[in-house]
């Protein structure tokens, strides 16, 4: 019977004085050792987590963040200076390209700062209860609208691909400011619920973390993220779906073979067969088979950016999404339990989308890359007449350059008749390789012409 003895009333007041804690959000768990926890390392803590860093490690790090952060102000500035400032630049299309360098400029300047600062003291928010529900605002309205872009940027470009003729006219400015003010808004329909009572932050002394309430976190990285990357898929499926029939098309040349016998003639002489009119007819064939070459080249660059930039945003932003899902369904919607180091790793591959994003437009464009280069250089002035010879330059090299291997291209210097017959297939072309000398029009060539 003295065994009963071991059965005591229990105290609930003391029992539960916790309660409070978790009823304020968070319980208040510390990364320092206390007497309870002696021996517990700094870095594993739960909820709250703190890592302290040497004094070493905090210049490696701040290092590197400090770099992206400038890196990505910069990119973006020169994006925005380039289209706001060049003349050849200010197209309806480009619109977006500012959108998108606006939302990533806005991250760089509003968000990665503050970030900064938190990491490098361990991951504990000092910037207070207020300032936590407006950081959380500005940095998912930001990043949302980064990713919305891209996604509004690659069905542009599907559409002028698949619709050459019809799109442009509707490619406007008032329609670019619509589908750009669609984008702001929607990114903000994302970030207001918190604001509004939908779903609380996560914020105390030591913690801003962003709504884990399961139906909000379904509800925003479906909006913010899924949906976009598998529009984005889409289209570029859709635009590598067209280059490559447009490669099925272009395997064989289209040019037609004009007949041995009208060309060569069995002593070896070259002789022509029509008139003026024939040169005229086969001018009129290379220049729609140069048109069918261009539009081939298009959907290939179209397809090759595209594929570029879909591959690194889902890169650099599909670790993020998949954790901030998982996260409720694993720790419950009180903190997180994700080891610190893993949430800003794959917080900041996500803002590194951010600085990558100006650099891959200006990878495969030509007149930023040259406004770039005079940026940089304080080459301000006649930037628009640079792009201008440019284009110029680069339209006379493609007139000269062989389009395909099949054909033989000569100097421009000739005449058009004669470089229109002298277009021809390399098996016809074998016998009038002597003849980009001369520079006579066809009617001078009536005669036979010895072959060397």
């Amino acid at each position: 019977m003295k065994r009963l003895g071991l059965l005591r009333p229990i105290n609930l007041e003391h029992a539960c004085s916790w309660a409070p804690h978790l009823l304020n959000g968070v319980p208040e768990l510390t990364a320092s050792p206390s007497p309870a926890w002696d021996g517990t390392p700094d870095n594993v803590s739960g909820c709250g987590e703190q890592i302290n860093y040497g004094k070493a490690e905090k210049v490696v790090i701040g290092s590197i963040l400090t770099l992206i952060t400038l890196l990505t102000i910069a990119g973006n500035c020169l994006v925005v200076i380039s289209v706001c400032f060049v003349k050849k630049l200010r197209q309806p299309s480009n619109y977006l390209i500012v959108s998108l360098a606006l939302a990533d400029l806005s991250v760089a300047v509003a968000v990665m700062p503050f970030v900064s600062v938190t990491d490098l003291i361990g991951g504990k928010w000092i910037f207070g209860h207020f300032f936590c529900n407006v950081f959380i605002a500005m940095d998912v309205m930001c990043c949302t609208a980064s990713i919305m872009t891209l996604c509004v940027i690659s069905i542009d470009r599907y559409l002028g691909i698949t619709r050459p003729l019809t799109y442009p006219v509707r490619q406007n400015g008032k329609c670019m400011a619509k589908m750009i003010l669609s984008v702001w808004l929607l990114s903000a329909s994302i970030t207001l619920p918190p604001l509004f009572g939908w779903a609380q932050n996560v914020n105390d002394d030591k913690v801003c973390l962003i709504s884990q309430d399961f139906g909000y976190t379904i509800y925003s990285t479906a909006v913010a993220f899924y949906i976009p990357m598998s529009v984005m898929l889409f289209m570029y499926y859709q635009i590598y779906k067209a280059a490559r029939k447009s490669a099925a098309k272009h395997k064989f040349p289209g040019f037609p073979r004009v007949q041995p016998e009208s060309v060569i003639s069995l002593n070896g002489m070259v002789k022509l067969q029509k008139e003026v009119e024939e040169c005229a007819n086969l001018s009129r064939l290379l220049k729609h088979e140069r048109k069918n070459i261009s539009i081939f080249k298009r959907e290939q660059k179209a397809a090759t950016t595209l594929g570029i930039i879909v591959g690194a945003f889902t890169v650099c932003w599909l670790p993020f999404f998949l954790l901030s899902t998982a996260r409720p369904f694993i720790c419950g919607t009180a903190c997180s339990c994700i080891p610190l180091w893993v949430e800003r790793t794959c917080l900041w591959l996500g803002y590194a989308n951010s600085l990558i994003n100006p650099f891959i437009y200006a990878f495969f464009n030509r007149d930023l890359r040259t406004t770039y280069r005079s940026l940089l250089q304080c080459q301000y002035r006649n930037i628009n007449r640079k792009l201008s010879a440019a284009g110029m330059h680069e339209a006379l090299k493609l007139a000269e350059r062989p389009e395909r291997p099949e054909f033989v291209l000569y100097s421009s210097a000739l005449s058009p008749c004669l470089l229109c017959l002298l277009q021809l297939p390399a098996v016809q072309t074998q016998a009038l390789n002597k003849l980009c000398i001369l520079n006579k029009p066809c009617t001078l060539l009536k005669e036979a012409l010895p072959v060397q």
